[in-house]
């Protein structure tokens, strides 16, 4: 074998390396959180169906649970509207579409919360089955990951809200492009956790 054909690096590798390079720290360092979350996730998900999930019991998703799927859905999609609205400059706008996606996001948590309620209801709880164990935990530390967007996404919120009514500190925070990568981040995070739960409630739906 050629051993410059060996050796020689291919330029789709290197034009990845080169955006891993371009790329803020603090991206590079929001994307290995959310390799580490999912990697997390997926260990409690073959952990939940080593258990045998609930297929001796006649147990059912909490209703809830599907409520809060829908309300995540409906939070992805205001939120994808935020950086355009940015961009455009039309700060009262995003406001009301940051205020709607932290709305969606609380009631997502308060949806959570009701299902734990209804699988308690069911018999099923944290400290009994492992398989019921795992089903709270999951919802947990979903709930606990997403808070996190939501104290971010609040900080904004209140941000754009304040600058939103002064011309002078509008045009300053418009052209900040910490900000515009606050908004990328923000809207990447929170479509992951979408995304994250998605997945996870599919798969449970077929587990239990």
């Amino acid at each position: 074998m050629d051993p410059d054909k060996k050796n020689k690096v291919n330029p789709k590798q290197l034009s990845a390396f080169g955006k891993m390079e371009r790329m803020h720290p603090i991206r590079v360092l929001l994307f290995l959180s959310m390799i580490g979350i999912g990697v997390l996730f997926f260990i409690l998900v073959v952990a939940f169906a080593r258990t045998g999930g609930f297929q001796s019991q006649n147990f059912e998703l909490p209703k809830f649970f599907s409520v809060s799927t829908v309300l995540l859905l409906f939070s992805s999609y205001t939120i994808s509207k935020i950086p355009r609205l940015y961009r455009k400059d039309k700060l009262n706008r995003m406001t009301r579409y940051l205020g709607i996606t932290l709305v969606l996001g609380l009631l997502f948590i308060v949806a959570q919360l009701l299902g734990w309620n209804e699988m308690s209801r069911s018999g099923v709880y944290f400290s009994g089955k492992a398989s019921g164990t795992y089903l709270y935990l999951i919802s947990a530390l979903h709930i606990l990951h997403l808070l996190g967007g939501i104290i971010f996404l609040s900080f904004l919120f209140f941000k754009t809200a304040h600058v939103a009514a002064d011309g002078v500190r509008s045009l300053i925070f418009i052209r900040d492009p910490y900000r515009r990568l606050q908004l990328t981040m923000l809207r990447s995070y929170w479509n992951f956790m979408d995304f994250l739960w998605l997945s996870l409630y599919t798969v449970l739906l077929f587990m239990v």
